[in-house]
């Protein structure tokens, strides 16, 4: 039988089907389905390292922590799972990380050598690529980059674990899984001892700083800046938006975090200078998206706490592997009060006009976002016994997919870990889906309303 007319073909043409009927479906289907294979993995004897079956819900819990590339865990991933159960791990992270739309143009040209329409229009609107001839380009860059900049992690971590002593094959299985991890800002961890002994590593630090970066700023940014990284003024408004707005966020973070945490003996206190630097680096991107923390959170003060709950809420940049409402929505926000604020009538920023409905686009996904971390919280606070400030930590951090967490993740009762399992597939799918919905919901009315404004403010 001809391969057209196969099975393949079959299964394409009821993708393509769901997806003109309801692309924000799809995305829920293709999400549900690989968070659902990781689960069934997972909860295989072979997965644990005592060879028991795991609980469902820590399986569950580990599966869409990894997908959603969060990092967040109710058992200690180096020790309870086998070498099975991590590259389980590791490949829903690496997943997790391409993107449901991303992952979808792949298998069109997997199995029909092409990108269909339906792919392009999918697959621009989740990387907020304009053009759609661009969207073969940008699945391109997106495989390029993440091979290329995981290679180059693995390569710059595999030497620095054999001088920890390890075996070649050990420090290579390490390497590997470190750079995957770092740079779809998972934020698992499989050494037994952590990140904590590193905290004063340059080699180890510095990869999860850069990598980190590059993961968070967005495919699409990386796209634009390899393409015209000679004339600056040439790259598009969102790179411009996303670079500057991540770089201040991150110098602000940098600056802000150190100073509060200089003198506390159980973080920054008992390092060095040049170590307090580092770190200061390292938590001012980690608190954003990546969630790998060479300091114990749960021993920093509750200031830090509230900023790192600011940062993890706005995130890293549009179609990248960070969470969180995404630096652009944080700009044009920022924007728009600016401008009301004296008097113009338009949005602008670099010498261009943002759309009105952008605008309301950023309104819909920082109010979305900001729900659900609201709702959430109220649910926790009501399931567990602890205080507001960990538990609206440990939601920020699932709805932003970041995965830090004060320490409370592993002694939650299953009522609330299946409340954070909800918050990260939302913090995942939600904003992107109300995104896209939105977009392609722009009705053109022929009778309009009259106009009557209400007082705000």
């Amino acid at each position: 039988m001809d391969r057209e007319d196969g099975w393949w073909a079959r299964i394409r043409d009821w993708v393509d089907g769901v997806a003109e009927r309801s692309p924000a479906r799809l995305v829920l289907l293709v999400f549900t389905g690989v968070i659902g294979i990781v689960t069934a993995l997972l909860s295989l004897p072979i997965a644990t390292a005592s060879g028991e079956r795991a609980p469902f819900v820590d399986a569950l819990f580990t599966a869409t922590s990894a997908v959603c590339v969060t990092g967040l865990a109710t058992v200690n991933t180096a020790e309870y799972w086998s070498t099975f159960g991590q590259v389980v791990i590791m490949f829903g992270i690496a997943v997790g990380g391409l993107g449901v739309m991303t992952l979808s143009s792949i298998l069109a040209l997997t199995v029909s050598k092409h990108i269909g329409l339906t792919q392009r229009m999918l697959t621009a609107g989740e990387t907020k690529t304009e053009r759609l001839g661009e969207v073969g380009s940008l699945v391109r860059t997106v495989i390029i980059a993440s091979l290329v900049v995981v290679a180059a992690l693995t390569l710059v971590l595999f030497p620095r674990f054999l001088t920890l002593g390890e075996s070649p094959g050990s420090a290579l299985w390490h390497a590997l899984f470190m750079a995957e991890s770092i740079f779809n800002n998972a934020g698992f961890v499989i050494m037994p001892e952590g990140l904590v002994p590193y905290a004063g590593d340059w080699w180890m630090n510095l990869p999860i700083f850069f990598g980190t970066f590059m993961g968070a700023v967005g495919f699409p940014v990386l796209l634009n800046v390899a393409r015209r990284w000679r004339t600056p003024r040439r790259w598009t408004l969102h790179t411009k938006l996303t670079l500057s707005t991540y770089g201040i966020l991150a110098l602000g973070a940098g600056i802000a975090i150190p100073f509060f945490e200089w003198n506390n003996p159980a973080t920054f206190g008992s390092l060095q200078f040049h170590e307090k630097i580092l770190q200061g680096l390292v938590h001012s991107v980690s608190s954003r998206s990546s969630g790998l923390a060479p300091l114990p959170i749960s021993e920093m003060g509750e200031a830090t706490w509230f900023l790192q709950d600011a940062l993890m809420f706005v995130g890293g940049g549009t179609a990248s592997t960070a969470g969180g409402i995404k630096v652009t929505t944080f700009a044009v926000l920022v924007l728009a009060i600016l401008a009301e604020a004296r008097g113009d009538k338009d949005v602008e920023a670099f010498r261009r006009r943002i759309p009105h409905q952008t605008l309301r686009l950023a309104v819909a996904v920082a109010f979305l976002g900001s729900t659900l971390v609201g709702i959430s919280t109220l649910l926790l606070l009501h399931f567990t016994d602890y205080g507001l400030d960990r538990v609206l930590y440990e939601a920020i951090s699932a709805f932003a997919t970041c995965g830090l967490s004060t320490g409370i993740t592993e002694h939650l009762p299953p009522a609330a870990k299946y409340v954070l399992v909800a918050l990260m597939f939302a913090g995942r799918t939600g904003t992107m889906t109300l995104a896209a919905a939105l977009a392609v919901r722009s009705n053109k009315r022929v009778i309009r309303m009259p106009e009557e404004r209400p007082s705000i403010g």
